[in-house]
């Protein structure tokens, strides 16, 4: 054997070794990968129970009912539809009703979410991506998200305070 072929031989396995570990890692995330997905989305695609996505839209005003042993109950909205969601565990300190909200979970048999992780927008002017995309492409994007009001800067400070050093 030539040294060419020796060399094109190795390149070769090389590559098929380099193939075979990159699908190995794609099928070892496969599982492990959550989408994003909104309540019409949901109604839409008929996920079935217990498959792990992540709910987004907006907390539906009225529906945030608190329970014992820090169980949550509430409803997002995407404007188009709504879907319970349950929750055990401390919320966000800015979570509330009629502001953005990302969940993490599952469906259970009986059609509620059931998230084990809740995201909430850090403040009043801030929406996931995914989430302003979503109420875009449904039409119910208001041209206000996401601006900021006259004379603020960075972190919510106005010009006013921002000029005296942030006090």
């Amino acid at each position: 054997m030539t040294r060419k072929q020796r060399r094109l031989l190795m390149i070769g396995g090389a590559g098929v070794v380099l193939i075979v570990a990159v699908g190995l890692v794609l099928n070892a995330l496969r599982d492990s990968i959550v989408f994003f997905s909104t309540p019409k989305m949901v109604a839409e695609q008929h996920i079935e129970a217990g498959k792990r996505f992540r709910l987004g839209g907006v907390v539906e005003p009225g529906s945030l009912q608190r329970g014992e042993q820090l169980r949550v109950s509430f409803k997002v909205t995407d404007g188009a539809a709504s879907l319970p969601v349950a929750y055990k565990g401390i919320l966000p300190d800015l979570f509330r009703e009629g502001q953005g909200v990302i969940a993490e979970g599952s469906l259970d048999k009986a059609g509620v979410f059931e998230a084990d992780t809740v995201l909430a927008k850090h403040d009043e002017k801030y929406m996931p991506k995914e989430v302003a995309d979503a109420l875009k492409k449904d039409g119910h994007w208001k041209d206000d998200y996401g601006k900021k009001s006259p004379g603020e800067t960075t972190a919510g400070q106005t010009s006013a305070n921002a000029a005296e050093g942030g006090k």
